[in-house]
């Protein structure tokens, strides 16, 4: 059985690693990205670097969708080209006015794809073609998410990427990676307005889901052209299964609105970490053994573990046709991830095995 390894990583602040050219900044640059030793100084480029690249070399994908990329095509290109084991073909999604968007990346010297071994759909105002809907679909929307009989106006921070994968056996699938709206709340406010704000964070976040699926996901499941061509949805979604407390009061959950509607179930989505829980934990939906991040509660300063990190697909395949899940929190030696690649991302990579085959 042939397979491809995938994988979709949020590298954090990637584009803080170069300058015009494009070149890297010197070794010595202090730079955003993780900070795991609680030291004094950020991170170097030197730091960064080693860590991003090692893991990559140590978990050795195919393909890559990149989130907090940097700006620029080349300058991704540029990291893969001098960091990275192999030779690969990279491109980003540019957003107008946006930064940290999403890239992809594809190995091409294992004979896995075809001599042109992707087509990135140029996502924006007026692209027509195979881009048009998505592209309809991420500009400025009105939706009524808390059915308060109002229209709110969204939009999205940063555009998808949408992408055909061209395999060497002629087979084919698509990629949308995302990276939808944070949750985060970075400032000190009286206690009502940071709620207010956690609540509009949440909002949003289930209003790009909702706008996704209803005017994009639907539509290429049913569609002629692309009904039967795999997909894959996959991102930093920055949201989680079941509600926290600010979508209690919404009674909404994005990423349930993502996967699908009970109402249309041959539409839904399958989610590849829920699937490689085990036979018990499966039954009961106990999702706790996911994570894919951790962050820093502002009241008890402990960190809570959650799953924002998702890797979505189709079911117009038979099934079976990707599998293997894995977030990589742990090393093939044991070590902690954090430990080995420290300055490399807050996200964990996650990675998925694809069955050309079968496809």
């Amino acid at each position: 059985m042939a397979t491809i390894r995938f994988g979709v990583w949020n590298m954090e602040w990637m584009n803080d690693l170069f300058t015009d050219g494009p070149i890297f900044k010197s070794d010595d640059t202090q730079v955003r990205g993780p900070n795991p030793k609680r030291e004094r100084h950020e991170p170097s480029v030197k730091h960064r670097r080693e860590s991003l690249s090692g893991l990559l070399n140590e978990i050795d994908v195919d393909v890559l969708v990149v989130v907090e990329g940097p700006n620029k095509a080349s300058e991704l290109q540029l990291f893969f080209d001098s960091d990275v084991n192999g030779t690969w073909s990279c491109d980003v999604q540019p957003t107008k006015g946006g930064s940290q968007i999403i890239g992809l990346a594809v190995r091409t010297d294992k004979g896995h794809f075809a001599e042109t071994p992707y087509i990135r759909f140029h996502i924006d105002e007026g692209q027509g073609g195979e881009s048009e809907r998505l592209s309809r679909s991420t500009n400025t929307f009105a939706l009524d998410t808390d059915d308060d009989d109002i229209q709110e106006l969204h939009g999205f921070e940063r555009r998808p990427l949408y992408a055909e994968i061209q395999l060497a056996n002629n087979k084919r699938f698509r990629v949308v990676g995302l990276h939808l709206k944070s949750k985060g709340i970075f400032q000190s406010y009286e206690w009502s307005k940071w709620w207010a704000r956690a609540d509009a964070n949440r909002k949003k976040i289930a209003a790009q889901c909702t706008q996704l699926r209803q005017e994009f996901i639907d539509y290429y499941l049913t569609e002629d052209s692309t009904k039967d061509v795999p997909l894959i949805i996959c991102g930093d979604i920055n949201d989680g299964p079941g509600q926290d407390t600010s979508e209690k009061r919404l009674k909404v959950s994005g990423i349930e609105k993502l996967m699908g509607t009970v109402w249309k179930p041959g539409l839904c989505l399958g989610n590849a970490l829920y699937d490689a829980l085990d036979d018990d934990d499966r039954w009961r939906i106990d999702l706790s053994s996911i994570h894919t991040t951790s962050f820093r509660d502002p009241i008890f300063g402990t960190y809570r573990k959650v799953w924002i990190d998702h890797i979505l697909y189709s079911r117009n395949r038979p099934a079976g046709w990707l599998g293997d899940a894995t977030v990589h929190n742990v090393m093939q030696d044991g070590q902690k991830v954090w430990e080995k690649y420290g300055y490399a991302s807050d996200h964990f990579l996650v990675t998925i095995e694809i069955d050309t085959a079968a496809l």
